[in-house]
Parts: structure tokens; C-alpha cells; sequence
């Protein structure tokens, strides 16, 4: 019996690439519904250009996981069209990436129905029915456990989370019990600084500040403290903020900035949709430290964590490893409980979480 914990993006595709093998998995969701935080994204699944591109801006990544994921994806997405999944938008407006844009329900909805019966409200962990036999981590990392976070991560303050609340670090736990080492990366977060308010889920996309470039960039005292240029992902200056008193900073605009656009998005649009949310807008004059004259407005960010980067460490087949390099009998891994690949900076989780979900079943069927 094949068992597979986590129905996001991995676990779904784990369990469908069974069933086209032959399995019926048993599949086993702590949430209340399918698709975790893929059904929360923008659903972008992308891939660097060039392998060479991958690892410059992922210097810190394992290269035989980021060569698995490069060279799988095409087929990968393909995979998934040829299941009936819908797009809503080929290629991905980046001149360094190359990927497809899902339309986020239907994808969900294409890979539920394609993977059979799941499980909801449980992990099946001590369970007679979850089985023996392979067994398939694929719960969506730990950034649901602010214990988990402040242990590995340690940011001034508690991280908003971005992402389902069911991601709590039940495969990483898991996989430690069963002697499994960690990956590089465990101090690392994919997110997005957003305003100071309870953003809604169905806000996290729209209501992200990715304007980082166009401001000036201080903490709660009013200093700068980005140590280098902003990159076009700007996954630096969120997990620098988590790194300021309070977890907090300010992005400091003037005119000519409200003006500048990020991805078809424009900077006024996107700071009064901060404003909509009830994050913290301030004219210049009200600011609680000194600006440049040509400040217009502040706007207050924190960051929101959406996927660790760390977790257990795997081979190129999906196969949980120990310290010394061996694998876990019966153990895979994929999504963000698999880490390592993206260290150093930032690369799509769900192609990761495509490529490996798919090989960890076709290697535990093997």
C-alpha cells in the first residue's frame, strides 16, 4: 500500500502518477479541503531559461535536485494540460523564466478528481488504515508551526502567514523521527512583504507589496539595512525584514515611484490595495523618522511567510536520506517538505513540487 501525507500540489500529483501506475493510494490531508496552498497562489509553474540562470540565482541549491526539476518540468506541464488542467495564461512575463500560469481552482479540481478518494482532517499518522508500505511526505513544509519557524528560521517576530494553516511540520517531524537529515536552507522562507493587517487568504496575491526596487527601504528606526541591490524576486528583502526589531520595515515612495509598474501591476495600485486591507499608509509629514524631501507616503510591511526552503534532504528520485547519505527505507519527499533546491534564493515550489511529486511515487512504485 502506497500512503501519501499532504493533497497541495505534491501530494496530489504523487497520488495521480500512482494511480496512472496502477496503485490506489491511500491519500491523507490535515486540512479541511484538497490543494493546500497552491489553491492560494498565483499558480505560475516556471522554471528558469537556462540551467546556468537556475543556479545563479539559487547559488546555495542542491544541483542534481535543481537539474531534476529543470529538465522534468516541460514534461511535467504537459502532464498536467494533458489531465485536463485549465490555463489561464502561457509564459510568464519574465524574460529569465519560462512556464505556465494554471487557473488555480481548476487545477485543484483536475488533480482531486484525478487522484481518487482524500482523506480530509487528518494525517493518518497512528493510524491502523494509513498502511504499511511506501510512504509519501508531501504536507507542505513547516511554516504553520511558529515554534518550528522561531527554531529555524528566528525571525525578530513572529511571521503572518501567507499560506493554508495545515503546513505545520508534520512530514518534517516525521521524517527526523525516522532518522532523515535536513536539507540547507532551514534559516531560508519564500514570501512577500505585505501590509500590517489580517490580510484574507483570497488577498495574498493581490495585496503583496512587490515594489521593493522603486523605495527606499528602512526599518522600524528609520535606517536602511539591505546590504545589496534589490533582486527581481525580492524574496532578500522579505527574509531581511523578519531579520529587523519587530519583523517590520517601511518602503519610503515618492511621485515619480507611485508611477513605476512591477509586472503589469502598478506601485499606487498596489499601495491602495494595502490601504483597502488596513495596512499602515502614512503621508511623509507623519512618518515617525526623517525622509528625503522628495518622499510623498510610507507604507508599512511585514513579511508573510508562504513555503519554508529548507526540509529533509532527498536524492534526485525523491528518496529521504539520512546524514550519511542513505536513504530512509520506504521514505520520499516532495513540496516544501523537500528542501534544498531553491537555497540561496528564490525558484518556483510548485514546479518543485510537480516534478518530485510525480517521482516520488513512480520511485516508491519502482
Amino acid at each position: 500500500m502506497l500512503t501519501v501525507l499532504g493533497a497541495g500540489m505534491a501530494g496530489l500529483c504523487a497520488a495521480v502518477r500512482a494511480r496512472e501506475l496502477g496503485v490506489e493510494p491511500v491519500v491523507w490531508e490535515q486540512g479541511d479541503r484538497p490543494g493546500g496552498s497552491m489553491l492560494l497562489s498565483s499558480c505560475v509553474v516556471w522554471r528558469y531559461r537556462a540551467f546556468e540562470e537556475f543556479r545563479a540565482q539559487c547559488p546555495g541549491g542542491d544541483p542534481a535536485l535543481q537539474r531534476t526539476v529543470w529538465e522534468r518540468l516541460d514534461d511535467g506541464i504537459a502532464w498536467l494540460e494533458s489531465l485536463g488542467a485549465p490555463v489561464a495564461q502561457r509564459g510568464t512575463g519574465n524574460p529569465l523564466t519560462t512556464g505556465v500560469r494554471f487557473d488555480r481552482a481548476g487545477l485543484t479540481e483536475t488533480l482531486a478528481r484525478a487522484a481518487g478518494e482524500v482523506h480530509l482532517g487528518s494525517t493518518g499518522q497512528g493510524r491502523s488504515d494509513a498502511g504499511p508500505g511506501p510512504l509519501i511526505l508531501a504536507t507542505g513544509g513547516f511554516q504553520g508551526d511558529p515554534a518550528l519557524v522561531a527554531e529555524h528560521i528566528g525571525p525578530a517576530a513572529p511571521l503572518r502567514l501567507r499560506a493554508n494553516p495545515w503546513s505545520d511540520g508534520d512530514g518534517l517531524r516525521l521524517g527526523l523521527a525516522r532518522g532523515a537529515a535536513t536539507s540547507v536552507g532551514m534559516g531560508e522562507f519564500y514570501g512577500r512583504n505585505m501590509p500590517d493587517a489580517d490580510v484574507p487568504p483570497s488577498q495574498f496575491v493581490g495585496a503583496a507589496q512587490l515594489y521593493a526596487r522603486h523605495a527606499l527601504v528602512l526599518n522600524e528606526a528609520g535606517a536602511q539595512f539591505l546590504e545589496a541591490p534589490v533582486s527581481w524576486s525580492e524574496t532578500e528583502v522579505v527574509q531581511a525584514t523578519a531579520r529587523q526589531p519587530g519583523a517590520a520595515a517601511w518602503y519610503i515612495l515618492g511621485d515619480r515611484a507611485l508611477l513605476e509598474e512591477v509586472r503589469a501591476r502598478g506601485v499606487r495600485t498596489m499601495v491602495d490595495r494595502a490601504v483597502a486591507v488596513g495596512g499602515t499608509v502614512l503621508p511623509a509629514a507623519e512618518l515617525p523618522f526623517p525622509v528625503p524631501r522628495e518622499a510623498v507616503l510610507g507604507v508599512r510591511v511585514q513579511p508573510g511567510i508562504t513555503h519554508t526552503i529548507g526540509g529533509l534532504r532527498i536524492d534526485p528520485s525523491a528518496r529521504v536520506l539520512r546524514l550519511d547519505g542513505t536513504p530512509v527505507d520506504g521514505l520520499y519527499a516532495a513540496g516544501a517538505d523537500a528542501g534544498g533546491i531553491s537555497a540561496g534564493g528564490y525558484a518556483s515550489g510548485l514546479a518543485a513540487a510537480l516534478v518530485f511529486g510525480r517521482l516520488a511515487a513512480q520511485t516508491a512504485l519502482s
